[in-house]
């Protein structure tokens, strides 16, 4: 593949990268929901990569594959949606993914003259169960099929590799990360003969280049999308990545500092966060610090903690610091300084109803499950820490007990400086509107910097948000500037009584005046005298 060559061909003596043997697996990683690729820096500059487009023939080819397994899932009695199709086959392409690098990782050593103990061994090995080979090709005869192939995944495969969780070493282990994918997960193919079909598409796709990643990467994110659309609230699974990397832009991390997402999702957050941060200039140590202690995140929902503990593991970070649990049921009041990041970005889900239980544990008690995440991430704040956080828009204006004293603690908790305010369909899939607040924890708010992001175009499924849209805002926030679509409001300004936040641009052009209802009707009747002589006219000339 021309990729192939150029990265062959490639030759950058004045990069810097980690000691290979940091790298707990082999030197090529991408992102499964991203198409940044990354790369070794003593292997190829990592903009290579991310120049590169696959050819047309590459792209048809496991575009071809991908559709050839979704028309399989469609006659699955198990699978009945889009989060269904996403489940299920993220879970045989993750097996297929670790027996590549495993393969790659057993081959390494081989010419190390080390020894290597493979992480799936025995009969549970993709190509002892899944696909079978014999002389170079599949092997018909030694694939299970049928019921046969359901009860060995069923009864043997899951339980087996769900025991990883108990045997593994700690639970920042890849080990313990596959048993607690394969403890929450379940097989729900009801058709050997389906699943089969499936295992044989699947083992057709190679993770052996950095090009046929890439392009796997970008399909799956297709997939990811849509299981987004597919949910009632669209934002619940898939954040737009622009709008996740002008977030990662304004709160600039660096290498040191902890990142926190408690309601991480798919993890895209996280994800783009190690892209940013992930340079070519990284030292060995700073490199086992991104690894390792860097990122952290908590789900409640089984499905999403699946493909978010996937999503990271795929990305290059082997044992990813994510908790299945109820972020919500942690007491704020308990938060110590232990517990607390130096950057917050997350898009909590919207609406919910929490239990009363679960509104205990908040000083201001509300059923909305966004307002809980964000008394929870004011407080989840290091001092000097930042955030930012998507919201609904009604947030700022809403009149009930529970928004203004949530917006008052916010300004005296923290400096609300910055309020990025998203047009209508910046979320597929989701009927809302939404804000990102902007914030950092210890002084309390001065002014607030608004900006009123406008594409110029409607956003939709065919006209998604872009990196281009939020440039301008990344470059004006930096200053701050006024412009037709930023202004400053003081805080001293606001109503003490509401703390009313809302998007009133004062630079924008005033609109005409409304008409009188009087006014309206005069030019209707006007209107329909004029169309009357017009008519009369034309009998004239009949």
């Amino acid at each position: 593949m021309e990729i192939e060559r150029v990265i062959h061909n490639s030759e950058s003596p004045d990069t810097q990268g980690p000691p290979a043997a940091l790298y707990p697996w082999p030197t090529l990683w991408i992102s499964a929901f991203s198409p940044a690729l990354w790369v070794h820096a003593q292997d190829v500059p990592a903009k290579v990569i991310q120049n590169y487009n696959p050819s047309g023939a590459e792209s048809t080819l496991y575009e071809n594959a991908f559709n050839k397994i979704e028309r399989d899932l469609r006659a699955e009695e198990g699978i009945a949606n889009e989060l269904d199709y996403v489940e299920q086959t993220s879970w045989v392409l993750f097996l297929k993914y670790l027996h590549d690098l495993e393969t790659e990782r057993s081959d390494r050593a081989e010419l190390d003259g080390n020894d290597y103990t493979p992480i799936i061994d025995g009969e549970f090995r993709w190509d002892k169960w899944a696909a079978p080979k014999k002389d170079g090709g599949f092997d018909h005869n030694a694939a299970r099929i049928g019921d046969d192939l359901i009860k060995f995944v069923d009864q043997e495969l899951f339980p087996y590799l769900a025991s990883f969780r108990q045997s593994a070493t700690s639970p920042q282990t890849i080990q313990y990360k596959i048993g607690e994918v394969f403890t929450e997960l379940r097989n729900k193919f009801r058709s050997g003969y389906i699943l089969r079909d499936v295992l044989e598409a699947v083992d057709g796709l190679s993770f052996n280049t950095q090009a046929e990643r890439h392009e796997l990467s970008q399909l799956y994110e297709t997939r990811i999308r849509r299981m987004g659309n597919a949910g009632r609230n669209g934002g619940e699974y898939y954040t737009p990545r622009p709008l996740i990397r002008a977030m990662i832009k304004v709160t600039a991390p660096k290498i040191g500092e902890t990142i926190y997402d408690g309601a991480v999702g798919s993890a895209g957050f996280l994800c783009e966060a190690y892209d940013y941060l992930r340079t070519e200039k990284l030292s060995a140590s700073e490199y086992e610090t991104l690894q390792t202690k860097t990122f952290y995140g908590q789900e409640k929902k089984g499905l999403a903690y699946i493909i978010g503990i996937m999503n990271m593991v795929l990305h290059g970070i082997e044992a990813p610091n994510l908790i299945h649990s109820n972020t919500l049921n942690e007491n704020v009041m308990d938060i110590q300084e232990k517990d607390r990041h130096d950057v917050i970005l997350a898009n909590p889900p919207f609406g919910g109803g929490e239990r009363r239980e679960v509104q205990q544990n908040f000083p201001i008690r509300t059923g909305e499950t966004a307002y809980l995440f964000l008394q929870h991430f004011i407080r989840k704040l290091k001092a000097g820490g930042r955030a930012a956080v998507v919201i609904k828009n009604t947030f700022l204006s809403n009149t009930d007990n529970a928004s203004i004293a949530l917006r008052k603690e916010l300004l005296e908790a923290a400096e609300l400086h910055t309020i990025l305010d998203c047009p209508q369909g910046t979320f597929q899939g989701a009927g809302v509107k939404t804000v990102v607040l902007f914030f950092e924890k210890g002084a309390p708010t001065r002014d607030i910097w608004y900006y009123q992001l406008d594409p110029g175009r409607s956003l939709g499924k065919t006209n998604p948000l872009n990196d281009d849209d939020l440039a301008e805002f990344i470059e004006l926030q930096r200053t701050r500037l006024n412009g037709p679509k930023s202004w400053i409001a003081n805080r001293a300004d606001l109503d003490e009584d509401t703390y009313d936040l809302s998007v009133k641009n004062p630079n924008a052009p005033e609109a005409e005046a409304l008409r009188s209802p009087e006014e309206i009707i005069a030019d209707m009747l006007a209107r329909d005298a004029e169309t009357a002589q017009i008519l009369e006219d034309i009998r004239g000339m009949l």
